[in-house]
């Protein structure tokens, strides 16, 4: 789900905690080790995230917050954030070249640069955390 979340809207919230959850209590964050990426610098990205972009001339940058049970990429355009929601169980990720990630769900993805070792912890963070939180087994499709 790609939204505006530029502003305080409680219906746009509760469809937010409903596809992934409150976010992390101060306590579960600092066990966690922090729940932000670094900033990502955005190489590619789909059509509709894309002419959101191409709309003011600032250097394209997100970045990306776990959630119990997905995670929001967020970026800006204009004096606009919009976030991309995405649940664990529609969240793909693709590693490219060297330091190249891709983030994939349904009709979009942001193809991003992951050049330190701090974006690199973050995503084996992330695929950690989506393994940890997805169910197992015959019984659920998810094998």
């Amino acid at each position: 789900m790609l939204a505006n979340v530029s502003y305080n809207n409680r219906e746009l919230t509760r469809k937010i905690d409903a596809l992934v959850g409150k976010p992390f209590t101060l306590k579960e964050r600092w066990a966690m080790g922090g729940i932000g990426s670094p900033k990502l610098i955005i190489r590619e990205s789909s059509t509709q995230i894309r002419n959101l972009l191409l709309l003011d001339n600032n250097r394209d940058t997100c970045n990306i917050e776990l959630r119990p049970e997905g995670v929001i990429l967020r970026f800006r355009s204009l004096l606009e954030t919009y976030g991309l929601v995405i649940p664990y169980y529609r969240l793909t990720l693709y590693k490219g070249d060297l330091g190249v990630y891709t983030i994939h769900s349904e009709h979009h993805f942001v193809r991003v640069e992951a050049d330190t070792r701090a974006v690199q912890k973050f995503f084996v963070k992330l695929l950690g955390e989506k393994a940890e939180r997805l169910p197992q087994g015959p019984e659920t499709g998810y094998c």
